[in-house]
């Protein structure tokens, strides 16, 4: 990370404590744009850093969904979570920096949309590109996340991706190389969870929770009259996210506030 005069290089620069690089993950309420819900920014920081706080917000948005029929159960989450996961770490590591473009990540209510900056590197083909072989646009940054764990094996992303995808979900133009992740079908209803299902067959559908989200329901139920401050303090995270789990739940019907939001109470739907 050294240039040959002794001096920190750009990739020093990404990796440090302070750099000017933010990554951006929006949410919107629809499947276009014009609803912008959350618009959150990962960045100014080591990239190892951003990448861990992206990681950590995909795992609170890729929710698992339980279809609980007459025969069976079948849990399944948005998006693949093996695929989403390296699709995210793909595109922070293989982006081009050199522009200071940094990738973006969008939450649409009936897909996820990864785009990092850059596209195919000098000499690649499309061929190569989907052929598994390790052609890193950052060789440094490459083996950095490697080293740390963030990386299993170089070129193991893109067959990763493919054991559970198609090739078209990838957009490669001149300048980005896009990945669109759709939900599946009985998911893309106005933004809603479509819970309907064969009226034959009697069903439920139920929303698994992380480990903070049950804990936050935990306390809750034991106190109704919690502060976001008692739960930060009890679940070991900061208020932002507390706030943002809370939402998480809210959404999903699992909990209500009843009241102000100082005199208020919290109620936990079975």
């Amino acid at each position: 990370m050294l240039t040959p005069d002794g001096k920190y290089n750009y990739v020093a620069y990404l990796l440090a404590d302070e750099n000017g690089v933010s990554i951006k993950v929006a949410k919107y309420a629809g499947r276009d744009k014009v609803d912008l819900i959350e618009n959150e920014e990962y960045g100014y920081c080591s990239l190892i850093k951003a990448a861990h706080r992206v990681l950590d917000k995909f795992e609170i948005e890729n929710v698992t969904r339980t279809k609980i029929t007459g025969k069976e159960r079948i849990d399944r989450t948005l998006v693949g979570r093996v695929p989403l996961r390296e699709a995210i770490i793909n595109a922070i590591v293989h982006n081009d920096y050199t522009r200071e473009i940094p990738p973006v990540f969008e939450i649409f209510s009936d897909r996820i949309e990864i785009t990092s900056d850059g596209g195919l590197i000098y000499g690649q083909s499309e061929e190569d590109f989907f052929s598994f072989a390790s052609m890193p646009r950052n060789r440094e940054l490459m083996r950095v996340f490697k080293d740390v764990g963030l990386v299993e094996q170089l070129g193991s992303g893109m067959s990763r991706i493919l054991k559970e995808y198609d090739k078209s979900i990838f957009s490669i133009s001149p300048r980005s190389i896009k990945v669109v992740f759709p939900y599946p079908e009985e998911q893309k209803v106005d933004g809603k969870v479509d819970s309907k299902v064969d009226s034959k067959v009697d069903s439920k559908e139920t929303v698994k929770l992380n480990a903070t989200q049950r804990r936050i329901v935990e306390l809750m139920k034991a106190n109704p009259e919690i502060t976001i401050a008692s739960l930060s303090e009890a679940v070991g995270i900061g208020h932002s996210g507390i706030k943002k789990n809370i939402a998480k739940l809210k959404e999903a019907g699992v909990i209500e506030r009843l009241g102000s939001d100082k005199t208020g109470s919290w109620k936990v739907n079975e």
